[in-house]
């Protein structure tokens, strides 16, 4: 089929690699701007762009497509273009009705939750800071809505105990780029199932980086799905002595209690890593990272940095 593709980000890469690796033909990739990211302002280009220029695939990127000209370029270039069918995965805009009307059968959107659970930008975290045991694909018939179209297809994924925003995220591209070949090819037969979303629908906003920022008064198991969750991006983080110590692992200790100690307070220190007092239960953090130095795991941290019993971690730099 001929396919107007849209997507930015890692995720969206990989479902076009599966389109592409099926056979089916790309007319456009339209994905976000390059954008000035790190310390070097150097200039990043989205991986959506990279492939499609590495497979001669023209390549359209508006700041804002609702805008009126952009749009009237997108019609103008499927008028000379014709697409069979619309392809979303990730790509950062709400699209206008004027947009999903262009390919011919419309546009299927590859959404990374169970719809209507986690509709919006952050699904895949949103799963694991509720502690859901699943979560999954939904290939979505797209409309004005914000993940409000109809069902085509579904399917369910584990979430492992250890997975992070990363790693999920990984299996679910890999999911989303099979579940879409399906239903392309079920389109194209006439034979794709089509259903309204059912149930109680949630909402997964967009992330802030402050949002990484721990409260150490909740429970440790909130704080382990949230170290999880945000890793690699925004990443999370406390404050010892006034400056940014951020953590990479953490895990809850079996059957630890409040205690008598406040939150935030270091109540042992070993080789296996930092044990801090939460709102509930014991959180050991694993792997630290001191402000303009790398990632390291605990017992290497502890070289460098002492730490004792009675410490407290979590005062800001304010």
């Amino acid at each position: 089929m001929r396919i107007l593709f849209m997507g930015t980000p890692e995720l969206s890469r990989t479902v076009l690699e599966a389109l592409l690796e099926a056979g089916h033909e790309i007319v456009l990739a339209v994905t976000q701007p390059d954008r000035v990211k790190g310390r070097g302002k150097a200039m990043q280009v989205p991986p959506v762009k990279e492939l499609a220029l590495a497979h001669q695939i023209p390549v359209f990127q508006p700041e804002r497509l609702r805008r009126e000209e952009n749009v009237a370029w997108l019609r103008d270039f499927c008028k000379e273009n014709p697409a069979d069918a619309g392809v979303v995965a990730a790509f950062g805009q709400i699209l206008p009705q004027a947009v999903l009307d262009l390919p011919r059968l419309g546009c299927l959107n590859v959404h990374t939750s169970l719809l209507p659970k986690y509709r919006g930008a952050a699904p895949i975290e949103a799963a694991i800071l509720a502690g859901e045991a699943e979560t999954g694909v939904t290939v979505m018939q797209m409309d004005a809505g914000l993940d409000t179209g109809d069902i085509r297809l579904q399917e369910a994924l584990p979430i492992a105990p250890d997975d992070t925003g990363g790693s999920l995220t990984g299996k679910l591209a890999a999911l989303g780029g099979g579940l879409i070949v399906r239903a392309l090819a079920m389109l194209e037969e006439g034979t794709l199932p089509r259903r309204p979303q059912e149930g109680e629908s949630t909402y997964a906003g967009l992330i802030r980086k402050e949002e990484g920022l721990l409260d150490l008064a909740q429970p440790a198991e909130e704080l382990e799905r949230r170290i999880r969750a945000f890793d690699p991006w925004p990443g999370t983080y406390t404050f010892r002595e006034g400056r940014r110590l951020k953590i990479g692992r953490a895990c809850v200790l079996p059957g630890s209690a409040s205690g008598t100690w406040a939150p935030g307070t270091v109540t042992a220190v070993s080789k296996h890593g930092v044990d801090v007092q939460t709102g509930r239960g014991i959180l050991r953090l694993l792997a630290l990272q001191p402000e303009g130095k790398k990632m390291m795991p605990a017992d290497a941290y502890l070289r460098g940095y002492a730490m004792l019993p009675g410490d407290v971690l979590g005062d800001t730099d304010e």
